[in-house]
């Protein structure tokens, strides 16, 4: 390959990883579980999601995501941004993503704004990139309690507890 094509293929190649994290993100708001799961690289992963917990398959994470949020009560925002890939050889890169997370749960009547970046690690395989490890990293957390007349502040800070 000429050095024009490597560049070229480099350039695709982070595009690619920024249109597979857009789609994670579109699909955990629309709770599309096989789409999140094609996001992801078969067999052994490292999904590390703090208070959520550690998963080494994303089946395992995929069974947490469903019984937590796949409910018609609960509406998810997740707000990606500020990428920053780094492509290291044809077939590994990684990224750094910023993500704010807003959430409306209509049956407890909480309002959750949560922010932190996400560290990852892609891997490309038979021609598609996908997420071999992530780390999720919260760096701020606002819990409120809604009711019909006023909102209370139950938690404000790094990282609230576990659901």
């Amino acid at each position: 390959m000429n050095e024009l094509d490597a560049r070229i293929q480099r350039l695709e190649d982070i595009e690619q990883i920024r249109q597979l994290k857009a789609r994670y993100f579109h699909n955990c708001d629309r709770k599309n579980i096989s789409a999140i799961k094609r996001c992801f690289c078969p067999g052994a992963v490292h999904i590390d999601y703090g208070a959520l917990g550690v998963f080494s398959s994303r089946e395992d994470f995929l069974a947490l995501y469903e019984e937590l949020a796949c409910h018609d009560h609960i509406v998810d925002m997740h707000h990606g941004q500020n990428a920053q890939i780094q492509w290291q050889t044809t077939t590994t890169a990684s990224a750094t993503w910023d993500l704010y997370f807003h959430q409306i749960d209509q049956q407890n009547k909480t309002l959750t704004q949560l922010a932190g970046y996400y560290e990852d690690e892609y891997l490309k395989q038979d021609g598609h990139w996908q997420i071999k490890r992530t780390v999720f990293r919260v760096t701020s957390t606002c819990l409120v309690q809604m009711d019909d007349t006023k909102l209370q502040l139950l938690f404000a800070g790094k990282q609230a507890p576990a659901p």
